[in-house]
């Protein structure tokens, strides 16, 4: 990948090593520093998630990138100087590998499978040309080949060593015995019936060490093994225990006989969707999750209870808790008489309706609540839609909070708000709340286009709606009217919310493109439809019955919280990680501290962290928070002050400190952070509380900085001589240690603040971010999430509290860091004695549990046999392989032999120097029957056959003299994405993209198809750039926004990395743009005429007629489609390395 990034750059000419300093490439160390002069005021290089980033604090320095090979001198020379730099933070080194000469010897791929199938001979399709040359290919005969398989009873390898004068005659024999074995005639249909269950007891009679080379053998090598499995006898006791097993995973799983699966460690792995590269980065991901909680003390049956537990959120959408009293409802569709005709219940909601109807319901199960500043510009048109849906009589619930100013004292003739708030409560109190919402929406309609609510559009709908009214005392400062004004502002602060104004449906905040006044009708329409399901399934399954209550309902669902905080309810997430230190360090003992990594620094901090807790008791506790903040400062102090009011109404958290000092440590700047430390070394929990409480307060901060003794501030109840000796001595290595584990560790600036939950890091943290509710958020969100899991099975451990505490936080932390697996499954056998395949793992050490069910003659077996082999020797695995045998087979359950290419390590040739390339090799194949050669890769490659010595549709090796050899080539992996034009909500047909790089900006390009947008280009590893081609496409629309990406989503150049061997798929949005609104795509914007036949006629066109003579011998193959299965088809047609055939070119005209 970064070669072809380099070679993008491109490098400069004759250089073993680069650098490239926003946009100015040099090879000479000694230009750096100029270079670096100006580089902020060129524009910043874009880096890639992959980048190797060589670690600093400061991210916002100029970007030094070095291109050059480790090891070699030139790559020393120039990390010596970029190191230095970075360590200094003068610059963010990042490292891409270079080589400046890279071998032209192709590398070998593994992770297919290869088929030779047997063709049907019903007619005849041989190749019928001579081929010259290409059989004389010498025959190997290494070891590898004279594998270790009798045949009818003999080891020609060993015979071939006894004897290797005979060497021929051996060769011979073998041979006549080998077409004797291999009989491939037509098995009778009495003899396929039991085929299965034979073959099954073929590999269960083999040694326990050879069952899965059997099996292997049988399945792969099928055609010719079928014959002698005929006579293979069936054990009862084994089909029994088969059928019982069956019916077992069939009430569990739902497995037919005959089905298969793979579970690894409950997951389950579909060998028809994963290939080999997914399934390593499955066993990179569970080996990860095994080794930290065996690093942690935890063993077999405890680890396997962790490894299954669902700890990860449900839903990354939240609710807010929408029943509070300064929301004014305007409507009530359970008890206001406008709806009393409708239905009151539930069951209604099961009734068929037509799409898109909205069911009238008497119960409140729609709610929109609607936070407003009655004198901003854009109050008018929410307030108009919420008369639109009240009038129209939409079972939609209307709540609105006012924010309004909360000085005490305020006249109502001066603030619009005030007098609309007054005018509101005054109506609803004369009259109902129903009247004074209409009085309200009359308010706004005399409010122009562009204009504001002001107090005499107050007063004018007062006078001419209510005459006798008496507006100054309605709206002056001492006005009866003006209970519960400051309500709403204080209901808002608490939510946390963004800018005005804001909407909640169900409690579900709106986002700033959803907030749009002119698209919010729609929105809130389909977030009804859409809550219509979430009901019916309620209803349905019995959650949601008539004597429950609609609101409680709701705000009873898993994802509603009190607060909405982004920076705790974010996706991204960010962890640290600990490990058991094996050898005590003392946190004090900074020398000795700062040679530690980042994982035993972590492990030190949490060992000696001293805790706070709620009461003074020996208890678990699920949530651990760290405060990291510099305690010297006020808003340290003030997230401390926060902490301790959240600790006052918990019972799961326990509360620990870290001092992050903003400046250099001294003793005169350290006086408040060395008194908590101190404390929480010192004391019992209750006084470390209250002198906690002491020393986070303003006034205590301005008495020492006056020079007042901190002893003069102690409590009583405290041991005063014990604190004062430990503050005298406590020394700065503490704080040292503190700060050093903050920058390093936590990535933190000096000063900065943080909050740690579970090893859950928040930060860095504004000034006044943290509220005690946010820690309110922070520990149900935590305990709910996992820490409450955790928790029941560190209590079955019987572990002690500080223990246990300390093993719920790390085991929270290494379990929450992994991205969100699928749900892992219970797949235990029921018996296991005469028809699984057993390995055991070593003992005291971490495994992999691995169930496998497969019938032994199915395709699946065919690859999960080699698969099953190389797992059991590159991990430590504990397999159970159950053979879910077919009966009563009706026709041959294989008809090919096959190969699945993966070796578990490097093997090595001849001359023992270079690794031998995996291929896959047919041995002892009968040379009767006409095969085919398939190549069964992953589906994003892209592969064509460069060097064949015969017609590999039709192999007849009868016709063949010596070894046929095909060699094939991955030209391409796909890049596959869906298109949708976001203004329509359909794929815009027609639409062209191109991928190209800097330098060829059009390497490739396609067209977006009707069917769900699908689009697809060659692409190999590398950085990519995605665009709209030039032209129509790029003339009429621009890109609105793409996901599964390597760039920020509001990019018009998408970037796209490719750094492995899958697929990748993307999404991109596009729109049209705003003078080209009614212009098609597919118009050329003259002639009005559409189709193909043009776009055709114009290619044919732009061919020179040079060029035409020219390349008259060559044959144009043009595809009316393009696509990875059409080009396929193509090159089975049309074999390109194929004599017969004149030089081809395709051309693919969607």
């Amino acid at each position: 990948m970064f070669q072809q990034i380099a070679a993008d750059e491109p490098p400069p000419e004759g250089c073993g090593a680069f650098v490239v300093i926003h946009e100015k490439h040099t090879c000479k160390t000694n230009e750096i520093k100029k270079l670096l002069k100006k580089a902020t005021k060129r524009p910043r290089p874009y880096l890639f998630k992959g980048d190797h980033k060589f670690p600093t604090l400061k991210e916002d320095g100029p970007v030094v990138v070095l291109y050059a090979e480790m090891g070699t001198k030139e790559f020393v020379k120039f990390h010596k100087i970029l190191s230095e730099k970075a360590q200094k933070e003068e610059i963010v080194y990042i490292l891409r590998h270079y080589v400046q000469k890279p071998s032209s010897r192709k590398m070998y791929l593994s992770g297919y499978g290869v088929e030779l199938a047997i063709k049907s001979t019903e007619y005849k399709a041989v190749d019928d040309t001579q081929v010259k040359g290409a059989n004389e290919t010498k025959e190997e005969e290494d070891d590898e080949e004279e594998k270790e398989i009798d045949v009818q009873g003999f080891l020609f390898s060993k015979l071939k060593q006894m004897h290797p004068d005979l060497k021929n005659n051996l060769k011979e024999f073998k041979k006549h015995l080998i077409e004797t074995t291999n009989n491939m005639e037509p098995l009778k249909v009495w003899e396929l019936q039991d085929l299965s269950f034979q073959a099954a007891a073929r590999i269960m009679s083999a040694p326990v060490y050879d069952t899965l080379k059997v099996m292997k053998d049988i399945a792969q090598n099928f055609p010719i093994r079928a014959r002698s499995l005929t006579r293979v006898p069936v054990d009862k006791k084994m089909r029994n225990e088969i059928e019982e097993n069956q019916k077992h995973f069939n009430e569990i799983l739902g497995i037919q006989p005959g089905e298969a699966r793979l579970f690894l460690n409950g997951i389950h792995i579909d060998l028809d969707f994963h290939d080999p590269f997914s399934i390593l980065e499955t066993l990179k991901l569970e080996g990860k999750v095994m080794h930290g909680l065996h690093e942690l003390g935890i063993k077999e049956e405890i680890l396997s209870k962790f490894m299954r537990l669902h700890i990860h959120p449900t839903d990354d959408s939240y609710a807010l808790d929408i029943r509070h009293s300064s929301i004014i409802w305007v409507n009530n569709i359970e008890q206001d008489h406008r709806y009393s005709t409708w239905p009151a219940s539930y069951q209604e909601l099961l009734k068929p309706t037509f799409p898109g109807v909205i069911q009238q319901i008497r119960r409140n199960l729609y709610n929109l609540v609607l936070f407003v500043d009655p004198v901003q510009e854009d109050t008018g048109d929410y307030m108009k839609l919420a008369e639109l849906f009240y009038h129209h009589n939409v079972p939609l619930r209307i709540g609105f909070v006012f924010i309004l100013s909360t000085r005490e004292d305020i006249d109502g003739n001066e603030d619009a708000g005030i007098a609309l708030w007054r005018t509101f409560h005054y109506i609803e109190e004369e009259y109902d709340t129903s009247q004074a919402f209409t009085s309200i929406i009359n308010m706004y309609h005399e409010v122009k286009d562009g204009n504001v609510l002001t107090v005499n559009h107050v007063k004018d709908v007062l006078r001419s709606e209510y005459p006798h009214a008496d507006i100054q005392s309605i709206l002056d400062g001492h006005s009866e009217y003006d209970e519960g004004r400051k309500a709403g502002a204080t209901f808002y602060k608490k939510t946390g919310l963004g800018p005005l104004p804001q909407a909640l449906f169900n409690g579900m905040p709106f986002n700033r493109e959803e907030m749009d006044a002119a698209e919010l009708e729609t929105v809130i329409l389909q977030r009804i439809i859409d809550a219509t399901g979430f009901f019916q399934r309620a209803v349905f399954m019995g959650l949601l019955n008539d004597h429950i209550n609609a609101m409680d309902f709701l705000m009873d669902q898993h994802n509603v919280v009190s607060r909405i905080n982004p920076t705790i309810l974010g996706a991204e997430r960010r962890y640290i990680h600990f490990r058991s230190t094996s050898v005590p360090f003392d946190v004090e003992d900074f020398s000795t501290f700062s040679f530690l990594d980042s994982q035993d620094k972590s492990a030190v901090i949490s060992d000696n962290m001293k805790y706070l807790t709620k009461k003074d008791e020996d208890a678990l506790y699920a949530v651990t928070i760290w405060i990291i903040a510099d305690f010297d400062k006020p808003s340290g102090r003030r997230l401390l002050s926060n902490a301790l009011k959240h600790l006052k109404t918990s019972s799961h958290t326990r509360l620990g400190i870290l001092n992050n000092p903003s400046s250099q440590i001294k003793e005169d700047n350290t006086a408040i952070a060395r008194g908590i430390l101190t404390t929480f070394l010192t004391q019992n929990n209750n006084n470390l509380k209250s002198f906690l409480s002491k020393l986070s307060k303003e006034e205590t901060a301005k008495s020492l900085a006056a020079g007042t003794k901190i002893a003069k501030f102690l409590i009583p109840g405290m041991d005063d001589d014990t604190f004062e000796k430990k503050y005298n001595t406590l020394g700065l290595d503490l704080i040292k240690t503190h700060q050093m584990f903050c920058q390093e560790v936590l990535k933190l600036l000096p000063g900065q603040m943080a909050v740690m939950s579970n090893g859950r890091v928040l930060g860095p943290l504004d000034e006044n971010e943290f509220y005690a509710e946010d820690f309110n958020l922070l520990e149900k969100i935590t305990y709910s999430t996992s820490a409450e899991k955790i928790k029941a099975i560190v209590k079955e451990m019987g572990n002690s509290s500080k223990s246990g505490s300390d093993l719920i936080m790390k085991i929270d932390a290494l379990l929450s860091s992994l991205p969100k697996t699928e749900m892992r499954q219970d797949a235990e056998l029921l018996k296991e004695q005469h028809s699984v395949i057993k390995v055991d793992p070593q003992q005291n050490e971490p495994f992999y549990d691995v169930i496998a069910i497969v019938d032994p003659l199915t395709r699946e077996a065919q690859k999960m046999a080699h698969l099953l082999i190389v797992l059991k020797d590159i991990i430590n695995v504990k397999l159970r392989l159950f053979l879910n045998c077919r009966s009563k087979l009706s026709e041959v359950p294989l008809k090919s032999f096959y190969r699945f290419v993966l070796e578990p390590e490097l093997t090595y040739g001849i001359n023992k120097h270079l690794p031998s390339e995996p291929v896959a090799k047919f041995l002892e194949l009968p040379e009767s029957p006409l095969l085919t050669l398939n190549m069964i890769t992953p589906e994003s490659w892209l592969v064509e056959a460069v060097n064949s010595s015969c017609d590999l549709d039709n192999i007849h090796l009868q016709d063949i003299k010596g070894t046929v050899i095909a060699e094939y080539e991955l030209e391409y992996i796909l890049l596959e994405g869906h298109c949708f034009d976001v203004t329509m909500g359909q794929p815009p047909r027609g639409l062209q993209f191109t991928l190209g790089t800097k330098s060829n900006p059009v390497m490739v390009d396609t067209i977006v198809m009707a069917n769900l947008g699908y689009f697809q280009l060659k692409a190999n590893p590398g950085a990519w750039t995605l665009r709209l081609r030039k032209g129509r496409s790029d003339e009429i629309y621009r890109v609105f926004s793409h996901e599964g990406t390597d760039s920020v989503a509001d990019l018009t150049d998408v970037t796209v990395v490719l750094n492995n061997f899958r697929s990748k798929i993307i999404k991109v949005q596009v729109q049209k743009k705003p003078d080209k609104m009614n212009e098609d795509l597919l118009n050329d914007g003259t002639t009005g005429k559409k189709g193909n036949q043009e776009s055709v006629t114009r290619f044919s066109e732009e061919i020179p007629i040079e060029e035409k003579e020219k390349k008259s011998d060559i044959l144009n193959i043009f595809s009316v489609a393009s696509g990875h299965l059409y080009e396929r088809f193509l090159r089975l047609i049309f074999p390109q390395n194929h004599d017969a055939f004149c030089p081809t070119s395709y051309k693919n005209t969607s």
